[in-house]
């Protein structure tokens, strides 16, 4: 996918992806109709009804995606907003129960920060170490669970690396000792088979814009059989059950539904398309001396690419790349000029992290695209080797 103007490709998926036409079609349906711009709270004429219905038809499209409920969708502004609740709202009302927690040093910011704040208010956290691929051992949860845990978080995916985690196995873990098991699936769903009854998984973590639907809308998905209430972070309103108070924007939840719907559709195709595409663009890249793929060895999500190349100072590469949409880490550390913890988690000296590239391809990219980013990827390393005079053979 190119920018028409600048003619940019667009391999930075992982941060956002462009709003399918068919989603953008659902929200100008929503916005323009006489009947849905009603308030969906406002239970007591036509105009309300008929826009709390286009938000109870996209909570079951979401439910379906994932093998869950629609009794379980709680809406939220964002996969941000719905790793602090799950954290801090579990965490806090079942203090009495124990004041520890379990998360992972490669964990999205969102998670890390929310455990940190846990921190300030006396809670234990530990963050497990990964391997030097970023695999999580199951092992590692039993070990650290003790009598004081009431919760686990463990992302599906890593959004940095693509590294994908065997929920699966830590949610038996944690359910098995009565432990709440918290999964950020932003990156994953639509792109990875989710089951959160066969999964055993409490709370998940949803966005929209991650998955071809808008930006500013999101999901906490809860057990309701397991979990009976949170504490909420915002206040003044009876909505999503006095979780998360605010007038609903039904034109973007009804994106969200609709995006939910065609990734259900369509997710085999899709990964299988994309998958090949992510191989094709490792191949051409793999040709360029002493470049490394992270988290080889590792299953690792169909649309990430992470690399790192020696001998290049990353700034320099990041702004030779002018022709390609990239990322080096996570999109919301990019302001940060500090090495991404993630890749220094893996191992990676600061240099080497500072290094590191993301590539993340999407539904709309071509083997076009692949082609291109392959040339001016390479040309941008050789140029600037040359320049510093560091040709690795």
């Amino acid at each position: 996918m190119k920018n028409t103007t600048t003619n940019t490709i667009y391999l930075d998926n992982a941060a956002t992806t462009p709003v399918d036409p068919r989603v953008a079609a659902c929200m100008t349906d929503c916005l323009q109709s006489d009947a849905a711009f009603g308030n969906p709270a406002a239970s007591n004429h036509d105009f309300g009804v008929a826009a709390d219905a286009l938000i109870e038809q996209a909570r079951g499209h979401v439910a379906a995606l994932i093998g869950g409920v629609p009794e379980g969708v709680v809406w939220t502004s964002g996969a941000t907003e719905s790793d602090n609740l799950a954290i801090l709202g579990t965490a806090r009302f079942r203090e009495m129960q124990g004041r520890h927690v379990i998360s992972s040093l490669t964990e999205h910011s969102a998670v890390i920060g929310a455990c940190h704040k846990l921190e300030s208010e006396g809670f234990m956290v530990s963050l497990l170490h990964p391997d030097g691929r970023g695999v999580i051992d199951p092992q590692q949860v039993i070990d650290a669970i003790h009598d004081e845990t009431t919760l686990v978080s463990i992302m599906h995916a890593n959004n940095e690396t693509g590294v994908v985690q065997d929920v699966a196995a830590i949610g038996k873990i944690c359910r098995e000792r009565d432990v709440l098991f918290h999964v950020d699936a932003a990156q994953s769903a639509g792109r990875l088979p989710i089951d959160v009854e066969k999964m055993n998984i409490d709370l998940l973590s949803l966005s929209g814009h991650k998955l071809y639907g808008p930006k500013g809308i999101g999901v906490l998905y809860m057990n309701r059989e397991r979990i009976s209430r949170v504490d909420p972070l915002m206040f003044g309103g009876g909505h999503e059950r006095g979780l998360r108070p605010g007038t609903l924007p039904t034109h973007q939840i009804a994106g969200m539904g609709k995006a939910f719907e065609i990734a259900a559709g369509e997710m085999d195709a899709d990964v299988l398309r994309v998958a090949g595409l992510r191989e094709q663009l490792w191949q051409g890249l793999s040709a360029i001396p002493g470049i490394i793929r992270n988290s080889e060895g590792a299953d690792t999500l169909c649309s990430i690419l992470s690399v790192t190349v020696p001998d290049v100072e990353g700034e320099s590469l990041l702004l030779a790349l002018r022709g390609l949409a990239v990322a080096s880490g996570s999109a919301c550390n990019s302001a940060n000029d500090e090495a991404s913890y993630v890749m220094r988690a893996l191992g990676h000296s600061d240099q080497l992290a500072q290094s590191t590239i993301r590539l993340s391809l999407g539904r709309f990219n071509t083997e076009e695209d692949v082609l291109a980013a392959v040339s001016l990827f390479a040309e941008a390393v050789h140029r600037l080797r040359s320049i510093a005079g560091t040709q690795v053979v």
